[in-house]
């Protein structure tokens, strides 16, 4: 079946769902057509998702979708114009928005396991990429989206709507914007939070006024919710890890531990300040952590031992 044979069935058959309630016929002529090929269950899935991202999407941009280009992009695309044009314009035709200054609330929880990335498009259009052993739980409601950095790191795409500022709470800080590129990473003693393109503003428990950071600053926010000044960050070093990457530049082997420990199953450890103050430069991959273990005594004077829980240590040679 061709993708364009597809994508029209869906089209009409999500047009009658909207139109009217099917008879008991027409409802198993549907499902029959749902399992008939993958390609149809998939096709009508994307027709929901786009239609649910109405409510949430500004109506300057819903117009704006209805005037884009016809010509598909790449099979799996998240946001394919076509599809996206010919719901919104029949939306549009149907009068059936809930009203797009007064969306529905939305509430979702996205994890990732251990050495796992995944990509999440969210309704107003905003994209999360999660980092490996990450937990995000999103609320969005009239007047603000908001979500919960519960454990890990994340990468934000936030689409600008200064209607609805967007929210990222992990630990005692808390990161609001309007639209921009950053990236939080929630660890035991810290959050830190980079930008890699726009404005964001840090804020913390402690009663203080925060930090505004722009493309190319970092902060972090200790666990007593004090808001560190903001300091020049390497985004390219630091998002890496979603190229499969784990870059080093002239890190301690204490925070090189802590990063690889990430994408492994039992923690890796350093034996003494010492051993954790060892400095590395260097590029692994994320997926083979065992590689990086195994350079390390040629690189520094270090070895490393097994601990009877599994995990493994890096000590002075």
């Amino acid at each position: 079946m061709t993708d364009n044979r597809a994508r029209d069935e869906a089209a009409q058959w999500f047009v009658r769902l909207q139109d009217a309630e099917l008879s008991d016929a027409e409802r198993q002529h549907f499902d029959a057509w749902r399992n008939e090929h993958p390609d149809h269950q998939y096709e009508f899935d994307v027709l929901q998702g786009v239609w649910c991202a109405t409510d949430w999407l500004p109506k300057a941009r819903l117009q704006a979708l209805c005037e884009a280009p016809v010509e598909r992009p790449r099979r799996r695309t998240v946001l394919r114009y076509a599809v996206a044009a010919s719901v919104v314009a029949v939306a549009l035709g149907l009068g059936l928005f809930s009203g797009l200054g007064d969306p529905k609330p939305y509430s979702a929880e996205f994890s990732t396991r251990m050495g796992e990335q995944r990509q999440v498009a969210l309704p107003d259009g905003s994209v999360m990429d999660l980092n490996s052993h990450s937990i995000v739980a999103v609320h969005y409601e009239k007047g603000q989206r908001g979500v919960e950095l519960k454990r890990g790191e994340a990468m934000f795409s936030v689409e600008h709507d200064t209607r609805r500022p967007f929210v990222v709470a992990a630990g005692a800080g808390q990161v609001t914007v309007t639209g921009t590129r950053f990236d939080v990473r929630r660890d035991e003693d810290q959050t830190r939070v980079m930008v890699e393109a726009g404005t964001v503003k840090v804020q913390g428990s402690a009663p203080d006024k925060g930090v505004t950071l722009t493309a190319g600053l970092g902060t972090h926010v200790d666990n007593k919710g004090l808001v560190a000044p903001a300091y020049s960050v390497n985004t390219e070093e630091l998002t890496a890890w979603r190229t499969g990457k784990l870059v080093f530049n002239n890190a301690t082997l204490g925070d090189v531990a802590r990063e690889v420990s990430r994408y492994r199953e039992q923690p890796l450890r350093v034996s003494t300040p010492a051993v954790g103050n060892l400095r590395l430069t260097s590029v692994f991959k994320a997926n083979d952590t065992d590689a990086l273990l195994k350079a390390l005594p040629h690189i520094l004077p270090v070895a490393l031992r097994t601990l009877p829980d599994g995990s493994q240590e890096i000590i002075s040679r």
